[in-house]
């Protein structure tokens, strides 16, 4: 495996609020049927991103224009919720806050429609050395269409590529109008679920990160599932069994991501999209909640510790012991208060830190699980993004919801558009 799943600190054998191992082992065997479905969809493709961990066929089509936006300068990638965020994450393995790796353009997610955020980015870019990639599965999201058209003047069709669904439809119409590229995007992989498909595989092969070790990381976590016959040595399963536990039996109805590690602050976001998109539904799921250690020891944490048992914490933390230039005495300047730091590194700070959050919550009987990984690569990160997808699809199983839908997100859409229709006729 290449991360570890510790859930012994959310039971209550250690955590005085965490879920009897009766409860979990009933919730896990409520989730068996899921394994079946799960099966089904991959083998009559209803569900074809999980063939994607296997397949190469794609990237290898997908590089001719990864190489030719390479060459930007900048590339601009527009795109709401999922259209944005896998990419982003995927990205967060490159640049990591201080700019792209070198050779590579920078890359800006623009998943927002603030006219000021976005006349500042049109301001400050060389335009003529920018890509753009607009990315709607509809191909009518109206962010993404209007983010488009603020840059249409003077821009080359070589300049932008569109990925969206096969079907007549807006931004296809316009894409044809400008000459541009048109990759097609799965009509059945939804966007929150899309970071393996071409919408996070092509921003991140941009960036320069290695899409087929992200492919393989997540068939690690995938095949065994497919080929078992039993939830109970499964992490995705057993996560979702603890999560809808606890929900259902402690009235732990928010789930906080606490990564150790500011690589995956990124992951906490995406993370935070397909749990509560696909699983807040019909008065059900719980309400997940990113933090980022060490930031939030000093902030969160007296929330956490202090405030309501109503939440499950999931720590994941990376070794990163022995990270860092050494601290000697010399360094500390002499300073006996800081005798502590001497001989360790700022990695066995960090480590030492996300150590001590996650036992002070359990000692507290909050109910906190660990996910361990060694270091942050493509493999961990797929990985990762394998496990919550997997964990939220159990999630909705043993909620008895739909988790590709989204109804509430539709009715907000139909509203926009008719403020704007009542106000334009205003």
């Amino acid at each position: 495996m290449l991360y570890s799943h510790d859930i012994d600190g959310a039971l209550d054998t250690r955590a005085k609020g965490g879920l009897p191992q009766a409860s979990l082992d009933r919730e896990l065997e409520r989730a068996r049927p899921a394994l079946d479905k799960i099966r089904k969809w991959r083998e009559d493709g209803t569900l074809p991103l999980l063939k994607l961990p296997a397949r190469r066929d794609d990237l290898e089509a997908l590089k001719p224009h990864a190489d030719r936006f390479a060459k930007f300068e900048h590339v601009v990638v527009m795109g709401m919720g999922g259209s944005s965020m896998g990419g982003k994450t995927l990205v967060a393995l490159q640049d990591k806050g201080f700019g792209p790796a070198p050779g590579r353009p920078k890359l800006w997610f623009m998943d927002n429609v603030d006219p000021a955020t976005y006349a500042e980015l049109k301001a400050r870019l060389p335009l003529d050395r920018t890509g753009f990639i607009p990315i709607s599965k509809s191909g009518g999201t109206p962010e993404t269409l209007v983010q488009l058209f603020a840059v249409l003047e003077g821009t080359p069709a070589s300049h932008v590529i569109a990925i969206t669904e096969a079907t007549d439809n807006p931004l296809r119409r316009l894409a044809t109008r400008l000459g541009c590229p048109i990759l097609d995007h799965d009509p059945k992989i939804g966007g929150r679920y899309s970071a393996l498909s071409l919408v996070g595989m092509l921003p991140a092969m941009i960036a320069g990160v290695d899409c087929a070790a992200v492919r393989e990381g997540a068939a690690g976590v995938l095949d065994p599932v497919l080929a078992a016959n039993d939830t109970r040595t499964l992490a995705p399963a057993i996560g979702a069994a603890l999560s809808v536990g606890l929900s259902k039996e402690k009235g732990a109805n928010m789930t906080v991501l606490m990564p150790y590690v500011d690589r995956l602050e990124t992951f906490a976001f995406w993370y935070r999209q397909i749990w509560a998109e696909s699983l807040g539904k019909q008065g059900l799921g719980s309400t997940p909640i990113r933090a980022l250690g060490t930031v939030d020891q000093h902030s969160q944490v007296q929330l956490y510790l202090g405030g309501p048992r109503d939440k499950l914490f999931t720590l994941l933390i990376e070794d990163t012991a022995g990270r860092g230039v050494v601290l000697t005495p010399q360094t500390l300047a002499g300073d006996k208060s800081l005798d502590y730091l001497a001989g360790h590194t700022m990695g066995d700070l960090l480590l030492a830190e996300a150590d001590a959050t996650a036992a002070t919550l359990i000692k507290d009987g909050r109910p906190t699980r660990l996910i361990r990984i060694k270091t942050v690569d493509e493999k961990v990160m797929g990985a990762l993004m394998m496990h919550y997808m997997l964990e939220t699809m159990f999630a909705a199983e043993l909620w008895g919801i739909d988790a590709f839908d989204q109804p509430a997100v539709e009715d907000a859409k139909v509203l926009t558009r008719q403020y704007l229709s009542q106000r334009r006729k205003s």
